[in-house]
């Protein structure tokens, strides 16, 4: 018996019935040989992490634009608390660890530069619209190695495509990423507002706080402890109305206080511009571009290639591309 097939074994032992099994794996596109350690799902885990699309995360923003500080988050950040938020969840339920991990490692990896201000200015831009879900998908799936992509297994797809926006995952392990997401962001943004000052604590909404709790770990404790209570040998993930409720007033506050309050305005506009005076000089000279984006354009369409070199792209890359195309050297270095 090889370590793969004991862990596979093992799986089948330990794990909850309704739990994802990676002997049970709907599979590959394109099929490969098994290894003799790794289970399919550690395998795309692996994958995903040594990506180049997973290493341009860190110099990618999650709410703070090229913050001063070093503690603020970045996409990075954000997906390696996803994953620990999520594993947790899933080793309380006996749910599959790897399956899930693979999942949250992977699921931000199409977010574009500027975080979710360039999201929406390639949403308006690109006929069909941009979604980040839809994009990770397309990364693992179409753009690394290539043009190859991961060639990763049916689930871990499945559960990158459905941690955010309609459509629900097809397992347990996906549905920890899609509850482990919002858990962290939550929790994370506001840590991250109030140490930019954008929020003070006196201005928190206190019938939130007293449910979810009056520090950060509180929070995150009180909301993974719901979950599991809330969800063991139940075929979905479920949490308490009053938890649930809170959680959702919380989100209602971030979106009106941080995510939409106009205290960062004028570096919105700059990033929209970036974007689309960007999307619009690579339309009209799409050969700039590297190869491999170029090929996508005859493939799949011009701005289908445009759009997905410009959601490639690092802030500072991005910032980087934008000077040398509009800015005469001689002023670069102001």
């Amino acid at each position: 018996m090889t370590i793969r097939e004991r862990t596979e074994a093992n799986e089948q032992l330990l794990l909850a019935p309704q739990a994802a099994k990676a002997a049970e794996s709907r599979g590959r596109v394109r099929p490969i040989p098994p290894c003799e350690i790794r289970t399919d799902f550690q395998r795309d885990r692996d994958r995903v992490i040594h990506c180049k699309a997973f290493r341009r995360l860190k110099f990618k923003t999650q709410v703070f634009l090229s913050p001063e500080g070093d503690h603020y988050r970045t996409r990075l950040t954000h997906t390696l608390e996803v994953a620990q938020v999520a594993r947790t969840i899933a080793r309380a339920l006996r749910l599959n660890e790897d399956l899930t991990e693979a999942i949250a490692l992977g699921h931000d990896l199409g977010h574009t530069p500027y975080g979710h201000i360039g999201e929406r200015t390639l949403n308006d831009l690109l006929p069909g619209g941009f979604r980040h879900n839809e994009q990770s998908l397309r990364v693992v799936e179409q753009l690394e190695n290539d043009g190859a992509g991961l060639n990763l297994t049916w689930e871990v797809r499945d559960g990158i495509l459905h941690h955010s926006g309609a459509g629900f995952p097809a397992t347990l392990e996906g549905e920890c990423v899609r509850k482990a997401d919002r858990i962290a962001y939550l929790n994370h943004d506001l840590d991250d507002a109030l140490r930019a000052g954008v929020l003070k604590d006196f201005e928190l909404p206190a019938d939130c706080l007293r449910v979810l709790g009056s520090t950060h770990s509180r929070r995150i404790d009180t909301m993974i402890r719901d979950i599991v209570d809330h969800s063991e040998g139940q075929p979905h993930l479920a949490m308490s109305s009053q938890v649930e409720s809170a959680m959702d007033g919380l989100r209602e506050f971030m979106f009106e206080k941080v995510y939409r309050d106009g205290w960062r305005d004028p570096e919105e506009r700059r990033c929209d511009y970036i974007i689309r005076a960007m999307f619009s000089y690579f339309c009209d000279h799409p050969g700039e571009m590297p190869e491999e984006y170029i090929m996508i354009t005859y493939r799949d369409g011009l701005e289908r290639g445009v759009a997905d070199f410009l959601s490639g792209m690092t802030d500072r890359y991005a910032t980087r591309k934008f000077k040398e195309l509009f800015v005469p050297s001689s002023f670069q270095a102001f």
